[in-house]
């Protein structure tokens, strides 16, 4: 995998998938104990749509991880010197990496999944110049009183034998997981600390750039955030952000990880569906 380093030394792994003539570029923020090996399905759908997909492994997971901590697999999750605030840097500046390697003028689409959509709200208050669409699935309003900080298996732990049933639906996704050497199912308070973990509250920033799309997927059986969550969310950047195109999608029943559940297919089709609408050139 290519690389590049970043603020304090650690090199960020990354990998592209990119198609000719692409409509746009889809860079894709995975989320906490997990990588970027996990959106196949994904990828190969947004490649034969027409979109180009960039996505690194962020500090502590994946490859990245794996180089980081000296191949110490019981170390995966944890972000190293600099923590969570070193982590978005690294994601922003994948952002810089992207433009510098596509062609100019080329729309740039940041899709976050989980903690990927937090750090995504985030760096879209910081930096909202520097992306054409934002797409946030597994997502939450930042907010105490919006997102569970707590354990998120506890209302699904009697339907299946692992820690991550509140997943998926699909009765393959948890023990994959599990399976999986470069996962951890620790959470994310234990691996990041409080303090940091505290660093992902916040709201949309006020005055937005009006016309920017903002796309929200979340499963109603979420236990993150869910419906009610999504919906503050979706509001905040219509009243408090001023942003005009704003959808929001609840699939009913739906846990976790919209693009692992069992209605995936239709997850996927209403991405490329939305992406379409604001970027195909007919």
């Amino acid at each position: 995998m290519p690389t590049f380093t970043d603020d304090h030394g650690v090199r960020i792994h990354y990998q592209s998938w990119r198609v000719p003539d692409a409509t746009a570029v889809v860079q894709l923020a995975h989320g906490v104990g997990e990588h970027i090996g996990r959106y196949t399905e994904l990828i190969q759908a947004l490649n034969d749509a027409g979109y180009s997909v960039w996505a690194d492994d962020h500090r502590g997971h994946g490859q990245t991880g794996f180089e980081q901590h000296g191949g110490d697999l019981t170390r995966m999750g944890r972000l190293g010197p600099g923590g969570l605030r070193a982590a978005i840097e690294a994601v922003h500046r994948f952002t810089s990496v992207i433009r510098d390697a596509e062609a100019p003028g080329l729309p740039l689409v940041l899709l976050g999944h989980s903690w990927g959509s937090l750090m995504a709200q985030i760096l879209l208050n910081r930096y909202p110049d520097e992306f054409d669409a934002v797409v946030l699935t597994g997502t939450a309003h930042r907010t105490l009183l919006d997102m569970n900080g707590g354990d998120l298996n506890r209302r699904h732990r009697h339907l299946g034998t692992t820690p991550v049933e509140w997943l998926s639906r699909d009765p393959e996704v948890p023990p994959a997981f599990m399976a999986d050497p470069y996962t951890t199912e620790v959470s994310l308070q234990k691996l990041f600390g409080l303090v940091d973990a505290a660093r992902l509250l916040g709201r949309p920033a006020r005055a937005l750039p009006a016309e920017l799309p903002v796309l929200i997927m979340v499963g109603s059986d979420d236990p993150l955030g869910g419906a009610r969550s999504a919906e503050k969310l979706a509001d905040s950047y219509r009243r408090r952000s001023g942003l005009v195109d704003v959808e929001l999608i609840v699939y009913p029943e739906a846990r976790h990880e919209v693009f692992n559940e069992t209605n995936r297919a239709e997850v996927r089709a209403d991405l490329i569906r939305w992406l379409d609408e604001r970027f195909a050139v007919d």
